[in-house]
């Protein structure tokens, strides 16, 4: 094997001492001894290069070091995330539920308002229908045969029956007049 040296007496590519000149055998010894090493360390650094087996279970190792540190990073971030959407859709369910109850008060009033006005419509309705049946059956009373006005008299106390009363007689003239016309003229 033959060594390619420069013009100075160093190897191309070394970093060795030049060559020549050793001024004796102690000097000599030592250049030896530090070109072994050096030559033991260039052979460690080809032997890792050639060994790809090697370099690819150490890069297989730091991936997954990687993956795992990025893992438990990843989980971290979830669970923080998870927090805050909880938290965010918890202040959005008692905000919709303050708004619901909000709004449930102010319909409950609007409709307790609108009752109380219907009311008292109602009983002025019902006021103005007393007293206009009261005019009305007093007239009728008057027109009324002695015999009759006991009745009629019993019908201006109790108004609700007299309408009852009248009611079944007219689901009972109803059901006559079907039951004619399902049989035909008898």
């Amino acid at each position: 094997m033959t060594d390619a040296t420069s013009g100075d007496g160093t190897r191309a590519g070394s970093t060795a001492q030049p060559v020549g000149g050793a001024k004796g055998p102690d000097e000599l010894r030592q250049q030896i001894e530090q070109t072994r090493s050096q030559l033991g360390d260039t052979v460690e650094e080809l032997a890792g290069k050639a060994d790809v087996k090697g370099r690819a279970k150490a890069r297989a190792a730091d991936l997954r070091d990687k993956a795992g540190a990025m893992t438990v990073q990843l989980r971290s971030s979830a669970a923080q995330a998870g927090h805050a959407v909880q938290g965010k859709a918890s202040r959005a369910g008692h905000a919709v539920q303050d708004r619901a109850g909000q709004a449930g008060h102010t319909v409950q009033d609007k409709a307790g308002q609108a009752g109380h006005a219907v009311q008292d419509k109602a009983g002025q309705a019902g006021h103005t229908v007393q007293d206009k049946a009261g005019r009305a059956g007093h007239t009728v009373e008057r027109r009324v045969p002695q015999r009759a006005r006991g009745a009629v008299r019993a019908g201006l106390g109790h108004p609700r029956a007299v309408l009852v009363a009248g009611a079944a007689a007219g689901a009972v003239v109803a059901a006559g007049v079907l039951r004619r016309r399902h049989r035909g003229p008898c």
